[in-house]
């Protein structure tokens, strides 16, 4: 089995809590033996009540202590410039640094360069509230800010994926207008299925499948399901179909979210992505649409940024 995620919160819980990477109360395992391959996204998550200069050296605190433990554990942090295919296909277990929350560039459109020189592949623009970019989930109605336009720039020029999950809607149609290139919402689900305001409409998953774009699919509890103490695994399923029904084939992936939510009852770890594989599986999933969601698209999509920084 291949995986790729593109979104969990263990880097910032080591960061903070002052633990390892592997450590058994994580939600993702470091368990060499389980996966032919699989590349990980560590997010550093920088709070909204974090601005300023502690938020800028929260994402260098936090490349530190990843390279450390990428050493220490034999993990491969893809840096800036190497081949994200061929780290995942050679390596058993791969990394990826990103941020969560745009805060972390402290106003200065220099970082953009800076975070993309220590590996940072992509970056969530917002976190629920409004920052220096534009607004989050819990700020409806604030667009984008002429630093964010900047922002949108500089990361299309170096090479950092623009990620709209906790966007308010104004400020996703302003990233949509803005790009050239295409964008993820790492960790989104469908509001159709689950009506939170942190999941996208068919609207907007339209228009990330239109441009190209990488949707991973999240398993924090209220995203899954209306009622979250009754989320479980098949909620998943409910809108992985969802996502297909629109026609995601192409753009669908993983952004567990794990060690950031609240996991339905049935889910205790990574380790449920064997049980994802059998319900797909069970429900007449090809074994070329699994792939697809498990890794290729995601592969594809990254695949697509690294050629642009050869070009």
């Amino acid at each position: 089995m291949r995986i790729i995620d593109l979104h969990c919160d263990t880097l910032y819980n080591a960061l903070t809590r002052n633990i390892t990477l592997d450590d058994r109360r994580n939600e993702v395992l470091f368990e060499p033996s389980r996966a032919d391959s699989k590349l990980q996204c560590y997010a550093v998550w920088i709070p909204d009540g974090v601005d300023g200069k502690a938020a800028e050296n929260m994402v260098v605190s936090a490349h530190k202590l990843l390279c450390s433990e990428c050493d220490r554990l034999g993990i491969k942090l893809i840096k800036h410039g190497e081949r994200i295919r061929t780290a995942f296909t050679k390596n058993k277990n791969s990394a990826l640094f990103t941020i969560e929350n745009g805060s972390a560039l402290n106003g200065r459109l220099d970082n953009v360069e800076r975070f993309a020189g220590l590996g940072v592949k992509m970056m969530t623009l917002t976190w629920n509230a409004r920052n220096q970019i534009g607004g989050g989930a819990e700020a409806q109605g604030c667009g984008i800010t002429p630093f964010g336009e900047a922002v949108l720039s500089k990361m299309e020029e170096h090479g950092i994926i623009v990620d709209v999950s906790h966007a308010c809607e104004r400020l996703f149609y302003d990233v949509a207008e803005r790009t050239k290139l295409p964008f993820a919402a790492s960790h989104s689900n469908a509001f159709s299925v689950t009506r939170h305001k942190r999941n996208l409409t068919d609207d907007q998953i339209k228009t990330i499948i239109e441009r190209k774009g990488l949707i991973g699919l999240n398993f924090h509890n209220a995203f899954l399901n209306n009622d979250p103490d009754n989320a479980c695994t098949a909620d998943i399923l409910r809108h992985t179909e969802h996502f297909l029904s629109l026609g995601a084939d192409d753009c669908l992936c993983f952004g567990s979210d794990f060690d950031g939510g609240c996991l339905p009852f049935d889910i205790a770890d990574s380790r449920v992505y064997e049980n994802i594989c059998e319900m797909y599986l069970k429900h007449g999933y090809s074994e070329a649409l699994i792939k697809r969601i498990f890794y290729e698209n995601a592969l594809n999509f990254l695949e697509y940024f690294d050629n642009r920084q050869i070009m």
